[in-house]
C-alpha cells in the first residue's frame, strides 16, 4: 500500500516538473511574432520543448525559440524589437532569455 502511494507521488511530481512553464508578458504596441501580427495587451507566455506559446483569449501564437540563461536575474520583463518584430523576451525575476528563431543572440547584454 505504501509502495503504491509513493509511486503515485513520484508520478505526480514528474508530471508537474514536465509541465510547461508559464509567465505573463505585456506587449505595449502591436507586434509581430513568428510572422503573425498580434495586438498590444497582456499575454500568457508558456515555454515548452523549445517553443514559446503566447495566448490572449482566442489568439494563440507559437514560435520556435532558443532558451538562454543569463548570468544574473532580470529585474523586469523586457522585450527587444527590430521594428515591430519581437526578437527577444527577457523574463523578470528569472535568468531566462527567449531568443526568437532568426534573431541574433545578444550574449553579455544583460
Amino acid at each position: 500500500m505504501i509502495t503504491k502511494f509513493m509511486l503515485g507521488i513520484g508520478v505526480f511530481t514528474l508530471a508537474v516538473a514536465s509541465a510547461a512553464t508559464s509567465y505573463r508578458v505585456t506587449l505595449f504596441s502591436p507586434s509581430t511574432i513568428a510572422g503573425t501580427e498580434v495586438k498590444a495587451g497582456d499575454y500568457k507566455l508558456e515555454i515548452k520543448d523549445g517553443k514559446a506559446v503566447l495566448k490572449q483569449g482566442k489568439t494563440v501564437v507559437e514560435a520556435a525559440v532558443k532558451v538562454e540563461t543569463a548570468d544574473k536575474k532580470f529585474s523586469d520583463n523586457s522585450i527587444k524589437y527590430e521594428g515591430s518584430k519581437v526578437q527577444e523576451i527577457r523574463i523578470g525575476g528569472t535568468t531566462t532569455r527567449l531568443v526568437f528563431e532568426g534573431a541574433a543572440s545578444a550574449k553579455g547584454d544583460n
